[in-house]
């Protein structure tokens, strides 16, 4: 089963399990169904609970706020994640205050944001912003991949009442969900990463086992915020040395996070790869060149493997 299916599969199991939850976005209705399909047939099987709204993220926000507000359960859908920018006053200023300025209320809102690059999309529909969300008290952050466990991912968020942002790569939607192997024992080298980039460190890292027997476990970090330091610190007592891989510009984001998590360890030996410190160009084969790639991947773990 295809990503897309996957979350769709949930979706629908979730409003029928929950009379009283809503999905609010941009041309989510059939026949369209959503700009990547994730909620094609929703509108038909719940025709007063999935709502389309005009072309406004804050809007959809701030209506989206007010029906949690009155205890309804709400999954509300930005087309692209770029469009975020145009929620930051909802999300920073009012919804992630609210528990605080009105006594523990409870925010049961889930925004849904596809995210990221790989798709010839261009500048303004191909960035990944989600680093501009982490640290935002009172608002979770979460990044799905290939292997999340999506029915655990949506049934937390929505129990935590609380508002939690789902960062989907677009990537993934065509991509067939997968379960994750076992840790390895002795790896070499452990390659910490999330979101879409899972998939293509997990081609790199089985590529150099067959070429070169350089044993990688990679381990994919879905809680963005809060982010824990704890489980990276845990992996320092079975390898030393790190890769760390985002597909977001360098500063301020996932790899510093973890670079600060095991900083001052001893014996500790770690390198990191961004992506572009300037807007994604629309020529996808360029794009992909300037990504997180397979090859860029695979030769920084053969210098890290040989220091």
């Amino acid at each position: 089963m295809r990503v897309v299916e996957k979350i769709n599969k949930v979706l629908e199991r979730l409003m029928n399990e929950n009379k009283d939850l809503y999905i609010v976005g941009e041309d989510i209705l059939d026949p369209y169904g959503g700009a990547f399909k994730v909620t094609k047939g929703l509108s038909t099987k719940f025709k007063c609970r999935v709502l389309t709204t005009p072309i406004s993220e804050a809007s959809i926000i701030g209506f989206s706020t007010g029906l949690a507000l009155s205890q309804k359960k709400v999954i509300a859908e930005i087309m692209f994640g770029d469009f975020l920018t145009l929620t930051l006053d909802q999300i920073i200023n009012h919804i992630s205050k609210f528990i605080w300025v009105y006594n523990n209320v409870k925010i049961p809102l889930i925004i849904r944001a596809p995210m990221g690059g790989g798709r010839g999309y261009g500048s303004t529909h191909s960035q990944s912003l989600e680093k501009h969300f982490c640290g935002v008290s009172g608002v979770k952050v979460v990044a799905i991949n290939q292997y999340t466990n999506f029915e655990k991912i949506y049934e937390v968020a929505l129990e935590l009442k609380q508002p939690t942002i789902i960062i989907e790569n677009k990537i993934l939607y065509g991509k067939q969900v997968k379960e994750m192997g076992g840790s390895k024992n002795n790896p070499d080298i452990i390659l910490v990463t999330y979101g879409g980039s899972v998939e293509v460190c997990m081609k790199s890292a089985n590529a150099l086992f067959e070429k070169e027997e350089i044993i990688t476990e990679i381990y994919p970090v879905e809680n963005l915020n809060p982010f824990d330091s704890s489980n990276l610190i845990k992996l320092t007592t079975k390898c030393k040395k790190f890769l760390f891989v985002e597909e977001a510009n360098a500063g301020w984001g996932f790899n510093d996070m973890c670079k600060s998590s095991i900083a001052g360890i001893d014996g500790i030996k770690f390198d990191e790869i961004n992506g572009p410190f300037h807007p994604i160009p629309s020529s996808k084969k360029w794009e992909i060149n300037l990504m997180p790639n397979e090859n860029r991947i695979t030769d920084k773990l053969k210098e890290l493997f040989n220091r």
